[in-house]
């Protein structure tokens, strides 16, 4: 997976809460290598993530529509001190977002970014280039 998604909703409450695409990005690398804090169901998981200069376990929750090797689309965040989880309404249209989510191409996505105000997210590979 080279690249993650947020939708714009997400991105804006990330900004508010001052999360880094690093954070995040650690977030998604936990989940490839197998470690998913809650399989919600349908395609979606939860990651934790810290509150900047804290640690992740009374950090944010984000919600992500997620396969593996695949895809990741960060779709909601809250704090963990506001509320421990989605309620099940709320469960049961994010997996249904995440179903539909998972059926898009590649070019479907990148014209959600380009119109409806996503970003799109060029992971890292850890690999630092050495400079000649």
């Amino acid at each position: 997976m080279e690249s993650f998604y947020l939708t714009k909703e997400f991105a804006r409450l990330a900004r508010r809460s001052r999360l880094a695409d690093d954070q995040l990005q650690e977030a998604v690398d936990r989940a490839e290598a197998g470690t998913v804090d809650a399989d919600l169901g349908g395609g979606l998981v939860k990651q934790r993530v810290a509150q900047p200069g804290k640690g992740r376990s009374g950090g944010f929750r984000t919600v992500l529509a997620y396969r593996r090797g695949k895809r990741a689309i960060f779709l909601h965040l809250f704090a963990k001190a506001r509320r421990a989880n989605l309620a099940p309404a709320e469960l049961e249209t994010y997996q249904k977002l995440a179903k539909a989510y998972d059926r898009l191409s590649d070019d479907e996505l990148d014209a959600l970014v380009a119109t409806r105000g996503w970003r799109k997210v060029k992971r890292k590979d850890g690999e630092e280039e050495e400079l000649s």
